[in-house]
């Protein structure tokens, strides 16, 4: 019982001296929505991003265009059809509905994970830069999520801000 005391003890004592003062501390917040949104390489990202979708979601409305066009043909000369016509038409709009509802959903997908890659890519680039900024402005320790209030004293968000503006200038 004595030795774990002192066990204890010691290990207290060890703990305490190798602890450094509270004012020897540098802690900053970086509120990680503002940075990313404010960042040159988000817009860059969003517009590659719209680019390459907008050739996709044209050829889907223009196959949306083609169904609806038959099933226009359908109700106006339907009357008019022989029923292996009507038949052939009907299998005709029904393939097509099922293949564009699965380019539809193979498009969601792509578009998702194109998104997420992105958004990944991006996510990398500002943790480097926040640890370049506290490395160089010897800061201890950065928060980034979470926070229920800060000090715009301590908010290290702009400086980040710029790196990455000064970053996507070089590139």
């Amino acid at each position: 019982m004595r030795l774990a005391v002192l066990c204890c003890s010691t290990i207290a004592l060890l703990l305490l001296s190798s602890v450094v003062p509270a004012s020897d501390y540098r802690i900053s917040v970086v509120d990680p929505n503002r940075v990313v949104e404010q960042s040159p390489q988000y817009e860059a990202a969003r517009a590659a991003l719209q680019r390459e979708v907008e050739d996709r979601e044209r050829i889907l409305r223009e196959q949306q265009d083609q169904i609806s066009a038959l099933q226009g043909r359908l109700e106006r000369e339907g009357a008019l059809m022989s029923e292996s016509e009507i038949q052939r038409l009907q299998n005709d709009i029904r393939s097509r509905t099922r293949k564009l509802k699965y380019a539809r959903d193979e498009f969601q997908e792509d578009f998702a994970l194109r998104q997420n890659e992105l958004r990944t890519k991006l996510a990398l680039q500002v943790r480097e830069v926040i640890v370049e900024v506290a490395k160089e402005e010897k800061i201890d320790l950065v928060i980034s999520e979470g926070l229920v209030y800060f000090s715009p004293r301590i908010d290290i968000s702009e400086q980040v801000i710029e790196r990455l503006k000064q970053e996507f200038v070089e590139k």
